[in-house]
């Protein structure tokens, strides 16, 4: 390709609020169309002018996601999120504090921690199919958020069962609720509409359930700075036990911020993904009773790392974040100095946007791409820049691992016991929630229990 080659431009002459709409409540279609038209890479002006570039080629996300820093920024993330995580966030560092902070950050996500924090995922799984009732329906997507927000606060901020879980477990799901309806989602989109207009307007809900939430977790900082015990593994207990290359370890302010990152990557996230995992099984029964034998061929309460590496339990997992990855783009890039990618030149300020959908919806990669497949993963592995439902480079979830080890251990936990069936069988499309694509929220399913479980 010549660097002289021009991006195809993006030729949108519907008013901008027209487009912001589409964008806001049809997200797939929003790039689904684009790519249609004008190919795997085009450039759109975005909604206060820029130029904005979208990126699915596995080429040029591999140039993207390998850049000096000194040609790309980026560190920045979504403006409309500093309210919620705060400025210390990971996902608004860049440089070397980014760098400091992951590096603090990685030791409680080692490959080693995982067996400890496994146990807990699937006791707290095992409780929640307990209030179960066996052939009522119930809306799927409450039900994996209880197991999400009780994993973070136990394996993360290291608390039990008790008042404090309780109250904090409340104020957490009121605050990411009231963050993914759709006149919120448009706030964390465009900050100008954050506008706090009292305890009864809907950004003054969101402002005092933050500030609820604030208040709790530095309570509990503060209390685990006052404790001896160097033996716990929370991942709040490991955080603080961290020191960087000048043995400094992170403030209350970081800790806070990194919880607050934490918490909203791995709740929503994953709550999302097991939600689509439950879809994709019941719409496919092959899917299901290839899943079921595998699971059986294990026995009972076999080791969370004998679950983990089941290979079909595994592809199953990863065929729910390609064909609907839960955040469709990887962190924009900013163009510091003039930079090529695949053969175009682009200027200072360009945005680019490395397109997470789009690269999991390449024909020549995943073939019948709008099909769920899980053998794909069986037959083939992937590069990082053909599948990336984590982001890339430098920005990847520095909680992959723990999200892809949970949402295997949940699945199976649940699969050993009940059959889970939508009470509606037509098929859904992805809505938008806040920054994510999820599954609509009112999906409503029934478990019923498996012959295994009935004979026994």
């Amino acid at each position: 390709m010549s660097a002289t080659n021009s991006l195809p431009k993006v030729s949108d002459n519907r008013p901008s609020f027209v487009r912001q709409m589409k964008f806001l409540f049809q997200p797939i279609e929003y790039v689904e169309d684009f790519a249609k038209t004008y190919g795997d890479n085009f450039s759109i002006s975005n909604f206060y002018g820029s130029s904005i570039v979208y990126f699915s080629n596995p080429q040029a996300l591999q140039q993207i996601f390998t850049a000096d820093s000194s040609q790309l920024s980026s560190g920045g993330g979504p403006k409309g999120l500093r309210f919620l995580l705060g400025t210390n966030s990971l996902i608004f560092l860049d440089g070397d504090r980014h760098q400091r902070q992951r590096q603090l950050l990685t030791p409680p996500f080692h490959g080693d921690r995982m067996r400890i924090y496994g146990e807990s995922i699937r006791e707290i799984t095992e409780h929640l199919c307990d209030e179960w009732q066996v052939n009522k329906p119930f809306k799927i997507r409450d039900s994996m958020q209880k197991i999400t927000i009780s994993v973070i606060l136990r394996v993360v901020f290291g608390l039990d069962e008790g008042q404090r879980f309780d109250e904090l477990a409340l104020l957490l799901t009121s605050l990411l609720e009231a963050m993914s309806s759709p006149l919120m989602s448009s706030a964390v989109i465009f900050p100008f509409l954050q506008k706090d207009l009292g305890a009864w307007s809907p950004w003054g809900r969101v402002v005092r359930l933050k500030q609820q939430v604030d208040e709790l977790i530095y309570a509990l900082i503060q209390e685990r700075r006052t404790q001896s015990n160097q033996n716990r593994q929370d991942i709040l207990s490991l955080m603080m036990s961290a020191r960087d290359q000048d043995g400094q370890v992170m403030s209350d302010e970081e800790l806070h911020d990194e919880l607050m990152t934490l918490l909203v990557a791995g709740h929503e996230t994953t709550a999302s993904a097991l939600t689509w995992a439950f879809y994709w099984i019941d719409c496919l029964p092959q899917v299901r009773d290839k899943l079921q034998r595998e699971l059986s061929s294990i026995g009972e309460n076999p080791d969370s790392s004998v679950i983990a590496k089941l290979p079909y339990l595994t592809a199953v997992c990863q065929e729910t974040l390609r064909i609907y990855p839960i955040v469709m783009t990887a962190f924009f890039r900013v163009v510091k100095s003039p930079i090529e990618i695949i053969g175009y030149k682009l200027p200072v300020k360009t945005f680019i946007i490395p397109s997470i959908y789009l690269a999991h919806h390449r024909e020549e990669v995943y073939p019948q791409p709008k099909q769920f497949k899980p053998e794909r993963f069986l037959d083939r592995q992937f590069s990082p820049y053909e599948y990336l439902p984590f982001g890339g480079g430098n920005r990847r979830c520095i909680g992959m691992a723990f999200a892809q080890y949970e949402m295997k251990l949940v699945l199976a936990t649940i699969l050993s016991r009940f059959q889970v069936s939508r009470v509606n069988k037509r098929p859904v499309r992805p809505v938008r929630r806040g920054l994510t694509v999820a599954a609509p929220a009112g999906m409503r399913m029934v478990a019923t229990q498996t012959k295994h479980q009935q004979s026994s």
